[in-house]
């Protein structure tokens, strides 16, 4: 996103990374001014409310001014950085010889022309000018953000909605008849956000689908979530102008730790919670543990206790799946899925994240296992992509890494149930008639009682337990 100053400066301002967020910190300035800048060069990093970002520029040039210093937040659509494209190689059109002008070329593209080469979009690489013209197809123009938001309607499950104009208005080409025209970055973008390129309604020239326009269509496909209505807050209290700063430490809420507030509090008061206990002697989960790290099958991956009580949740799903679903307060309907994208709450420097694992009922013990550590080392990193936190169908948090018993979590917005995982020690157990020393957690399921009543959350808690008491059950009940 850019916009001229002068003849030679253009401004690059801060862009919507396709989360529907309002602002973003910057992190990290990779350039300074007078440095030289290429397209598709990363100049910054920005932290939005759930994952750190590298902003890419989309032009050549040398840089003029850095309008923020690191730690600043900064509203979207704000201008960044100021960027000299006067040495740039492209040359405008209107300077260049006539005989190097297409001798077709129609008096309403010469405007076009006469601009730089490339067309800046919304995150990183422009698309270039082509010199090919696409036959204009018949009948009337549909707005592209009419087609988008119809496009988008339908792929999230709705009936279309019939468009003013008549019916037969802007026909859809045939499936599989053309490929869709899109740079390799562009590619690689739709493919990560889980975007089908065939969906997404171009804006580039010649039909070009650009970054922005996939941006645009995951945008359009979140579903807008209704706050519900609560009494007036009190007035919030001021902060003192000054305070004594050897006994108090005040910390601006931004960033992750500003979503995850926002979305705990939302969850907390709109959906009603109730958690179960229970306590469970995991001695033979602990085990197999041990079993499998020696397994050939699982060389170089890492083989944990959250691996087994993963697997045994989704088992529990599978045998009880009414759980896995959520509410859907606009349509009033209970919308159970057929699919489990696992959630693992992390903690990161930054704070709480909760991404996923994508269907991941459908993998093997190794390929779950794969998967987990993919997703602890890129969380830890700060490297976790806002698809990667969307989609989430249940959520297992492990509080017993820090030596807490058990806990009351709170449901991740969107969610029907949340698995606490309390630490595992040795304890006095009653095992075949004798009191023994046994390793024992405990285990804490919190669902919305919305959908999901006392005998189904019980019944999902109470498979989870058994499995793990006896891991057998992976193979039996699977």
């Amino acid at each position: 996103m850019t916009t001229m100053t002068e003849a030679s400066v253009r401004e690059f301002k801060m862009p919507d990374v396709g989360e529907g967020l309002t602002e973003a910190e910057i992190l990290k300035w990779y350039v300074q001014p007078g440095d030289t800048v290429t397209d598709g060069q990363v100049v910054c990093e920005v932290e939005t409310a759930k994952a750190a970002v590298e902003l890419p520029i989309p032009y050549d040039g040398v840089v003029r001014d850095l309008h923020f210093p690191e730690g600043t937040t900064v509203d979207v659509g704000t201008a960044i950085i100021a960027v000299d494209v006067g040495g740039g190689s492209a040359a405008p059109a209107a300077e260049q010889p006539a005989a190097v002008r297409p001798a077709a070329a129609a008096p309403a593209e010469e405007p076009e022309a006469a601009g730089s080469g490339r067309q800046p979009v919304l995150v990183g690489y422009g698309v270039a000018t082509s010199s090919t013209r696409r036959r204009p197809r018949k009948g009337p123009d549909v707005p592209v953000q009419q087609a988008s938001t119809a496009i988008q309607t339908e792929l999230n499950g709705h009936a279309p909605v019939a468009p003013p104009a008549p019916e037969a208005a802007a026909p859809a080409a045939p499936a599989g008849t053309e490929r869709p025209l899109a740079k390799p970055p562009v590619r690689k973008l739709a493919k990560d956000l889980g975007v089908d390129l065939t969906t997404v309604v171009p804006t580039g020239p010649d039909g070009i689908i650009t970054r922005e326009d996939v941006h645009a269509a995951v945008a359009a496909a979140v579903p807008v979530v209704t706050e519900p209505q609560v009494a007036p807050a009190p007035a919030a209290v001021q902060a003192p102008a000054s305070y004594d700063t050897a006994r108090e430490t005040r910390i601006p809420v931004k960033g992750v730790r500003k979503a995850t507030a926002a979305a705990m509090v939302g969850s907390a008061f709109t959906a009603p919670h109730v958690t179960e206990f229970v306590t469970v002697d995991v001695t033979r989960t602990m085990k197999l543990v041990e079993e499998l790290k020696a397994d050939k099958e699982f060389t170089g991956l890492r083989v944990n206790p959250l691996l087994l009580i993963a697997k045994a949740l989704l088992v529990a799903i599978r045998r009880n799946p009414d759980v896995n679903a959520s509410w859907d307060e606009a349509a009033q309907e209970i919308v159970v899925k057929h699919y489990v994208n696992l959630g693992i709450a992390a903690a990161t420097p930054r704070g709480l994240i909760v991404p996923n694992i994508k269907d991941a009922h459908a993998k093997t013990l190794p390929q779950l296992a794969e998967s987990l550590g993919e997703l602890v080392a890129t969380a830890r990193d700060g490297k976790t992509s806002p698809a990667a936190m969307q989609g989430g169908t249940v959520t297992i948090t492990n509080v017993g890494v820090f030596g807490v018993d058990t806990g009351t979590p709170i449901l991740n917005p969107g969610e029907s149930a949340i698995l606490a995982v309390g630490a595992i020690k040795p304890q006095p157990w009653v095992h075949k008639g004798k009191v023994k020393p046994r390793q024992v957690t405990t285990l804490a399921l919190s669902f919305d009682h919305r959908l999901v009543d006392g005998e189904l959350g019980s019944k999902v808690l109470a498979d989870v337990a058994a499995i793990l008491e006896q891991p057998k059950r992976l193979i039996t009940w699977a």
